[in-house]
């Protein structure tokens, strides 16, 4: 990669390259949360685990992926993207070469009970790995200019989610061929190989890289302009995280936030056991049923980015959130097989295009603090995933086996309360347009 030199300094990169580093270090990051699903199958009844346990087991690497983006994505307001996403990956390591270990030990004769909060607690740090979401898309907003931040953002999320799709995809036939600590191996070499990698492309936009270099801000800020570098940083890592703390439009994107992305890591875990368990398909047909749902998630995310820098992302999201409101009514009522297929479609896309409108609005409504912005709305707005499976797995251990399919009534809610939120946005817009 050739640098370039000037007044005394040399940057290196291009947008698109630090797009590529980018997404390939949250590809590699979100990898690892496809095997937490098969695996809380798998350890269901070695580890005599009650529906609601199986959900927060499902739902472990999620805590960390949500909560770690809030402080990981505001130090990139400090030093750019680099440090934050190596330093996330090499937890992430941790967390799987534990798992690997653990089970290629104690898998499955010799795994009591007493194991499973060593097991959540690894899952956590595994975990670590999604939080570099937001961490990448501040590192990518530096980059872009504003009106290419739909686009941009919506190419690095969308690709980068394609993880866990193509992953579960995969998982049956590694778990048939290598077995489930096997299959951890062969996962934890990826994420070595992968992060690796990433060290050697990685890239913090020409401003961070100035900075690193000892250049005062305000003239490495007036260079990076005239590369086309059109967003800066307010303040440090703190003042990031209040500045967009204060601001109640940063909250509102939380909750949808919450409500897309939140529920596309919760499903993408959940649903290998829901069509398992509720429609009774053979465990390599429920991975490939999961895979699509979370392959086709992440690909319309690149077409909502597009759609978001021409419509606006506002309009973007009330369109994109009705589809998911639809999707879900059907989920929830659906007791066959093919309509809750088309239904996990419809819910797909809906979700997908949302979580691109989502981020084109965090750069419009807080381009003051967009790496604090970007914290609290992953990190917060993840926790979806967290939260939500405990609160499925509860429907079923009160309905029993027809839980599976009322408990999407979760999604009807949080999606008809997004759309109000995403309304009062739209609003609020046209008001302070039409003023001035």
């Amino acid at each position: 990669m050739k640098g370039e030199a000037r007044a005394g300094f040399t940057t290196f990169g291009t947008p698109a390259q630090g797009l590529a580093g980018a997404t390939l270090g949250f590809f590699i990051g979100f990898a690892a949360v496809s095997l937490f699903g098969p695996t809380a199958k798998n350890l269901r009844g070695i580890l005599e685990l009650s529906p609601p346990e199986v959900g927060l087991l499902v739902a472990a690497p999620s805590l960390s992926g949500s909560l770690l983006r809030i402080p990981f994505s505001a130090w990139v307001d400090t030093t750019g993207g680099r440090k934050p996403f190596l330093v996330l990956l090499l937890l992430s390591i941790v967390g799987m070469a534990g798992l690997f270990f653990t089970l290629h030990f104690y898998y499955p004769e010799q795994l009591p009970r007493s194991f499973y909060p060593l097991i959540l607690f690894l899952g956590v740090l595994c975990g670590c790995g999604i939080a570099t979401f937001s961490v990448g898309i501040s590192q990518v907003a530096y980059w872009y200019p504003k009106d290419r931040h739909g686009t941009a953002l919506g190419t690095y999320a969308g690709i980068g989610n394609l993880a866990p799709g193509l992953f579960t995809l995969l998982l049956p036939f590694a778990l048939v061929s290598l077995g489930l600590p096997g299959s951890y191996l062969a996962w934890l070499a990826f994420l070595v190989v992968g992060t690796g990698l990433y060290a050697v492309v990685g890239r913090n936009a020409w401003y961070f890289q100035m900075i690193a270099q000892g250049v005062p801000g305000e003239k490495a800020k007036a260079a990076s302009l005239t590369r086309g570098q059109e967003i800066f940083p307010a303040g440090n890592l703190v003042e990031s995280l209040l500045i967009s703390a204060k601001i109640w439009k940063t909250w509102a994107l939380v909750a949808v936030y919450f409500t897309t992305f939140g529920g596309f890591i919760a499903l993408t875990a959940w649903l290998p056991i829901y069509w398992v368990s509720f429609h009774s398909v053979s465990l390599v047909a429920a991975g490939t049923l999961a895979g699509v749902y979370s392959i086709i998630t992440s690909l319309v995310r690149v077409g909502g980015g597009y759609l978001s820098d021409r419509m606006g992302g506002e309009t973007t999201g009330i369109l994109s959130l009705g589809t998911m409101l639809a999707g879900a009514i059907l989920m929830t009522y659906s007791r066959t097989f093919g309509l809750s297929v088309a239904a996990g479609v419809i819910l797909a896309i809906g979700m997908g295009v949302t979580n691109a409108a989502v981020f084109k609005l965090v750069a419009q409504e807080v381009p003051e603090a967009v790496g604090g912005a970007a914290g609290w709305v992953g990190g917060l707005g993840a926790f979806g995933g967290f939260a939500i499976p405990p609160i499925m797995g509860t429907f079923v251990q009160i309905q029993g086996n027809g839980g599976y399919a009322t408990g999407f009534v979760v999604f009807v809610c949080l999606a008809a309360f997004s759309l109000l939120l995403v309304g009062i946005l739209r609003q609020k817009r046209a008001m302070v347009l039409a003023s001035g």
